[in-house]
């Protein structure tokens, strides 16, 4: 049974009260983040489920957010996920090259994660980096001015981490 712990479930009523009475939706987002980094990396339909029974709102409500912004996933990701901007600056600065690269390199599509489990592709919306550009987002950081061999060095640093 999916269940926040006891500190989960805290934290999401401490995010609730954040908004006033009725307005539970706004809590929609923060406690969409806590259920993906809780339940795994990702938000299936379960996890979407019990994301509106604890808001008191229509699932229909909760697969539309989580549908509509990449920072959810909607299927398992790997270990490392390579968010590409794909974006103006980003595509006329060579994005679409690092991404057929990295495809090529881990033998992925986007959207795929390698048989390991260790990497994800995705594409994305401006990161607000625009001056960085080429750029990826890899967890909470930014790499920005990529080249093919940045992204065989960020492979390598992510492989030598798994081990």
């Amino acid at each position: 049974m999916i269940q926040f712990d006891d500190k989960g479930l805290a934290k999401v009523n401490e995010i609730i009260s954040r908004y006033p009475d009725g307005k539970q939706k706004s809590a929609l987002l923060p406690v969409l983040h806590l259920a993906q980094t809780t339940f795994g990396g990702w938000l299936d339909v379960p996890v979407m489920d019990y994301v509106a029974s604890l808001l008191k709102i229509e699932p229909i409500e909760v697969y539309e957010v989580a549908s509509f912004y990449s920072m959810y996933n909607l299927k398992p990701v790997g270990k490392y996920m390579f968010e590409v901007c794909q974006t103006g600056p980003c595509m006329l600065n060579g994005s679409d090259d690092i991404v057929a690269y990295i495809k090529e390199k881990l033998n992925i599509n986007v959207g795929e994660t390698t048989a390991d489990g260790l990497f994800t592709l995705k594409v994305v919306e401006c990161l607000g980096a625009c001056g960085y550009a080429p750029m990826m987002q890899l967890g909470k950081t930014y790499r920005e001015h990529l080249t093919k061999e940045k992204v065989d060095a960020i492979i390598a640093e992510c492989r030598s981490k798994a081990n």
